[in-house]
């Protein structure tokens, strides 16, 4: 599979999260379990975390993919705010 092609699986987690994140500079969605979308890793730069500890970050990318998760066997989560 190429680089540009999503699975149907990181294109949903994706759209939901752009959705969530409107001010999102950078989101990055991968299924690393092999394309079955039983596991995913994120990675989400945005404004929207700025000045919140990690342990917060997580938990606004975990309530905004509440109903995703429900079908996921794990999910590794990488956040940041854009560097100023």
């Amino acid at each position: 599979r190429s680089f540009t092609s999503q699975t149907d699986g990181e294109a949903r987690v994706t759209r939901v999260l752009r959705e969530k994140f409107p001010r999102a500079s950078a989101i990055r969605v991968v299924d690393i379990s092999g394309g079955c979308g039983a596991m995913y890793e994120i990675h989400i730069e945005s404004e929207d975390f700025r000045e919140k500890r990690t342990v917060q970050q997580h938990q606004m990318v975990n309530q905004a993919l509440s109903e995703e998760i429900k079908s996921m066997h794990g999910l590794r989560i990488f956040t940041s705010a854009p560097k100023l």
